[in-house]
Order: structure tokens, then sequence, then C-alpha cells
């Protein structure tokens, strides 16, 4: 990782762009709008889209990025298709925490249709766990973090959710950045181009409504949440 002095209170990973604006892209404007930072990691350049271009799709996510007011976009090129678990993989997503020491790490469900979205989730489990070990050794602190998964395709009960009633529109406006994706105007279809938008606010219209809501956003948890504290971490 070329990046330093990179430090951030959520660290979110995704195998490709747009993964993250579609499972949490509302909770993370709000939480900046609160003044806390964030940082997007994707692992891949998602070369494999049938849409569009890697060159593109990159500057598709640095503007959805902006929109939703992201500190800092980083990208692993783990290779589209190819995120496995392995001592290399592991060691550069260890090198990434322990560089940006955030309270709180997301990644995808690891129940989802796409098998990079499975792999990135069981990755990113194993790379959280070593990076909190001292022993492990990269040159770096160690570093402990709370994560937490947020979901990318598919209905599934959520441990909590986050209020996105005043942040679905920003979180539309960072998914309609990645044009070549959701919008493409001489592509072909794929389960993204039909429609795909409008489910993922329709779930959130379905989490928001379970807890009397406008629009709230889903997420996964390892671990039994503390219900006197801050389900995020960060005071």
């Amino acid at each position: 990782m070329n990046e330093t002095n990179i430090k951030a209170d959520f660290l979110a990973f995704g195998a490709h762009s747009d993964d993250v604006e579609i499972g949490m892209g509302g909770s993370l404007a709000k939480w900046l709008n609160e003044g806390r930072s964030a940082i997007i990691c994707d692992l891949t350049k998602a070369e494999l889209s049938s849409n569009g271009t890697p060159e593109n799709r990159l500057i598709e996510a640095d503007h959805a990025a902006e929109i939703l007011g992201i500190q800092k976009r980083l990208n692993l090129n783990l290779g589209d298709r190819c995120i496995i678990t392995n001592q290399d993989s592991i060691e550069k997503v260890v090198r990434v925490i322990r560089e940006v020491k955030p309270q709180v790490i997301f990644s995808p469900y690891y129940k989802d249709r796409h098998p990079d979205h499975e792999n990135t989730a069981k990755l990113i489990i194993e790379a959280v766990f070593s990076a909190g070990i001292r022993k492990y050794d990269t040159g770096q602190d160690p570093h402990k973090a709370i994560h937490y998964h947020y979901m990318i395709n598919g209905i599934h009960k959520p441990d909590f959710v986050v209020d996105i009633s005043n942040w679905q529109e920003q979180k539309t406006r960072a998914l309609s950045a990645y044009k070549s994706q959701f919008t493409p105007e001489n592509g072909i279809s794929t389960p993204l181009t039909d429609g795909y938008i409008d489910a993922v606010l329709a779930r959130d219209k379905i989490f928001g409504k379970e807890v009397e809501v406008s629009a709230a956003e889903g997420f996964k948890s390892d671990k039994p949440l503390l219900l006197n504290k801050d389900i995020t971490g960060v005071r």
C-alpha cells in the first residue's frame, strides 16, 4: 500500500467498486455527516464486469466516493474472480487495517449469490483476526476492530439496522455514479441493468418499515451486540 498516514473511524471493504455503496452507502453518508471519517478499500478493479472498463470503473468509484464524502478510496487489485484466502492476500488486507486503524470494519455478508462477495467476507474475517495478533509481523502495530457485514444481494434478517431516511437520496446519487453498471447506454443486459438500484432502495424501505422509519440499511454481526454500547464503536 502506497498510502501513508491514513486513519479513519470506519474501513469498508468490497470485492468491487459499488459493493460498499449498495450495502451501506446511506450509513456512511449519515456517519460522515456526523463528523466521522471513512475509507473504502476495493479488492479488485472489477476487470471482468460485463459492461464498462476497469479505467472507467475507477473514475466512477472516485465520483461515488466524493458524493458520499469518503476520505479516501483504496484498491488492492487482487484480480477479479481471484479473491482467495491465502497468506499473501491476508497480509495485504492486514497491512491496510493496521495502517488505517479503524474502530469498525465492514465487509460483505458471506451469504451472497456472487462468489467474490462471499470470498471477500471470508478473507476479511481472517485478516481482521490476524491484524490483532501481536506476532503476526508486518512491521506495524497490531490492531483490533469491531467487524460487521453489510448486504449486497438478497434480503437477510439483519442483526441491526441504521436509519438512512435522510440519506437515501445521497446513496442513490452515489449508486447512479456507476453509469457503466446500472444504466449503460450501449452495454449488454445484466442483473445490474434491470432496475437493480430500485431493488436496493426497495430493500432499504423494507428494513425501514420494520423499525418504523422511511429507509434503513441492514447489517449482520458475528458476535452478540451489547445494547448499552454504540454499535459503531465510535464515541
